[in-house]
């Protein structure tokens, strides 16, 4: 849980079923390799010790209502380009959460806050929303992948 709640920079795991949480390891390394929840693969430990979250595991971390520092929120007329797969440009954003760090992992939705995407951030939230021109997070998994 504590790991959660410095990479989301909340107290996110009171509210995830941390209990319910399964984890394949590595037979190179011995390390966490997956998080799964549901049989189905919710993050991948990243060798820097973050989480590189997919499409499940966005949905899942929605349902709290605690990530939306986390989420980068885009116009609906880019929507098809992220679903895609397509990188996320400053001027297209309407909403960057103030959790968001360069490289931090973000969940993208649309104006209606539907899951379109999960990516990592390029610029800080502070950044994205001053500039015009430039990427604001690269697209890791799409709901259409």
């Amino acid at each position: 849980g504590f790991t959660l709640n410095a990479i989301f920079a909340t107290d996110i795991d009171k509210d995830l079923p941390l209990d319910q949480l399964e984890f394949t390891y590595s037979k190179k390394t011995g390390r966490i390799k997956h998080v799964i929840f549901n049989n189905k693969i919710i993050a991948t430990l990243r060798t820097d010790g973050g989480f590189a979250l997919t499409i499940d595991g966005a949905e899942l971390l929605l349902k709290t209502n605690k990530i939306k520092e986390n989420c980068i929120i885009v116009r609906n007329d880019v929507a098809e380009f992220i679903k895609e797969g397509r990188s996320v440009f400053c001027k297209h954003v309407i909403y960057a959460g103030s959790n968001i760090k360069a490289n931090s992992d973000v969940i993208i939705l649309d104006e209606d806050n539907n899951l379109l995407a999960v990516g990592k951030s390029v610029l800080p939230y502070n950044m994205i929303s001053e500039f015009n021109r430039g990427v604001a997070a690269k697209v890791r998994h799409s709901i259409n992948d």
